[in-house]
């Protein structure tokens, strides 16, 4: 039974491996254009699996950041994968015990939340296991390619494939503002602030930009834009 669950995880994962193995190719370009080898950039996909956090990661790094502004700014990235965790434990398996957690917590992506919040039935560990392991090994694989291949390439061209994980951002944040206002007015006023700090207030570093707008503009749309209950509800995987 166990060994079913891992490979139907593993199937399952397929398609995010194919999507991660093409990102973090981009991200892997941005790495070591960014003064990080090889190694440490495949090191930071292994162990820090969140590519908007690994791309604000590598910035700090680049512009000489201090410890205390990247655990800030990973934290306000990241935080929302324990809501996710939270929407989660709603669907696992009573095998599912605190060591199965905390190793699943681990591979906790928008994309496997989204597989795993959508099967029918319990989630066992073997299955998030078999997902999470074929997708870490798209990212890690991705990101070894690209930072290989921005090593001797062309500038001109690492920087064509470099806008990849870009892209990836415009392509999570443009359908849902189109259907929501305030998922818009968030991107539009993160956008403009962020302009603003960086034209008008140099001494703030990117990781403490990243910090300030992600925190003001999510409590400004929470005020302005407020859920309903029964969105929530109608929202809710579990």
């Amino acid at each position: 039974m166990k060994k079913q669950h891992f490979l139907k995880g593993i199937l399952h994962g397929i398609p995010i491996f194919l999507g991660y193995l093409s990102v973090s190719f981009g991200f892997g370009i941005i790495a070591v254009r960014s003064g990080l080898s090889v190694l440490e950039a495949v090191g930071m996909s292994l162990f820090n699996l969140t590519s908007a956090g690994q791309a604000a990661g590598v910035g700090i790094i680049a512009a000489g950041g201090s410890i205390t502004e990247m655990i800030l700014a990973q934290l306000t990235i990241n935080i929302r994968y324990s809501l996710m965790s939270l929407s989660l434990s709603q669907k696992l398996d009573k095998c599912f015990t605190t060591p199965h957690r905390l190793a699943a917590a681990y591979g906790m992506t928008d994309e496997i939340f989204a597989v795993a919040a959508g099967q029918p039935g319990r989630v066992t560990p073997w299955y998030m296991y078999g997902m999470i392991l074929i997708s870490t090994f798209g990212w890690c694989l991705g990101t070894f390619l690209g930072a290989s291949a921005g090593s001797i390439l062309p500038t001109a061209i690492s920087d064509a494939l470099g806008i990849v994980l870009y892209g990836m951002f415009l392509a999570i944040i443009i359908p849902p503002a189109r259907k929501q206002k305030g998922i818009l007015a968030a991107v539009l006023i993160a956008a403009a602030m962020s302009t603003v700090i960086y034209f008008l207030l140099p001494f703030i570093s990117g990781g403490f930009s990243v910090i300030i707008c992600g925190v003001t503009v999510s409590a400004l749309c929470a005020l302005l834009f407020p859920r309903k209950e029964s969105e929530e509800k109608d929202g809710d995987p579990a």
